[in-house]
């Protein structure tokens, strides 16, 4: 069995987009089933290794996934998309036998609660980022000194930005909206840091306007080299983005259900 792209859309396919499980050829290497699943969903999570269960699994974690196969699990590990859980990695059959296999399962992620339009309304953007992506995970990159990068770059930064790289990590918001890991500088000169982008080139930046970083509005310079300016700051425009369908630049005419995808393991 070849592991191609068009090959594992077509074993999750036939999975169906509710719970399911294929047992596949002995001969397949599950380690290239993960390498090829980990470029395309980002880094998974270990739900079982070697027999034992991850113990902080849950169904916000993926633990649907291990209920096809009981105790006889061996290595599984997950990934969230979307609406999904999948999973991958080797169990025993009914006769025992360790086989390679594929799982999916229905991925519940609460419903976010609507972006507040009031202005005088107080809201917490980076914990409904977290609401809306089903983010369960602890801090990937907790207690980050930020102070080497600000000094280096020469300006304080946004307090949301910085706790959205420290709960999130290295990645992408529906594994298309990557997170920079400390702002770029390309712009500088026109008075713009990069914070983000995506795989059609746009570009999330701030407009450093002012001394307090926490008022820099947001511009998106498109690829075609327009700047598209929103009176949001960092998180509430990443809220919006995934939640507003008729956002300049949404990404909720095609998710109904947000995830954030990780490039590296935890730790």
């Amino acid at each position: 069995m070849e592991l191609t792209q068009a090959t594992v859309n077509d074993l999750l396919a036939r999975l169906g987009p509710e719970n399911g499980h294929l047992y596949l050829p002995d001969d397949l290497a599950p380690q290239d089933l993960t390498d090829l699943l980990d470029g395309r969903y980002g880094a998974p999570r270990t739900l079982v290794l070697d027999g034992f269960t991850d113990p902080t699994a849950d169904e916000s974690r993926g633990a649907a996934l291990l209920v096809p196969f009981g105790d006889r699990a061996v290595t599984i590990r997950a990934w969230a998309y979307g609406d999904q859980w999948i999973g991958t990695g080797t169990a025993r059959d009914g006769a025992g036998i360790e086989r390679p296999v594929l799982v999916v399962a229905r991925r519940e992620v609460p419903e976010p609660l609507a972006p507040a339009r009031d202005a005088g309304v107080d809201v917490d953007w980076m914990q409904r980022l977290t609401r809306i992506t089903g983010w369960s995970e602890p801090a990937r990159r907790p207690g980050l000194d930020w102070s080497q990068t600000e000094s280096r770059l020469g300006t304080p930064l946004p307090g949301d930005y910085k706790r959205m790289v420290e709960t999130f990590g290295e990645g992408a918001f529906d594994g298309y909206l990557d997170l920079n890991q400390e702002p770029w500088t390309h712009y500088r000169d026109e008075g713009l840091l990069i914070w983000a982008g995506t795989e059609h080139e746009d570009l999330y930046c701030w407009r450093t306007d002012g001394d307090d970083p926490d008022r820099w509005p947001v511009v998106v310079r498109s690829f075609d080299g327009e700047d598209v300016p929103f009176a949001y700051r960092t998180a509430e425009f990443v809220c919006r983005v995934l939640t507003e369908p008729h956002h300049r630049f949404t990404m909720a005419r095609y998710f109904d259900t947000h995830w954030f995808m990780n490039y590296r393991e935890r730790g």
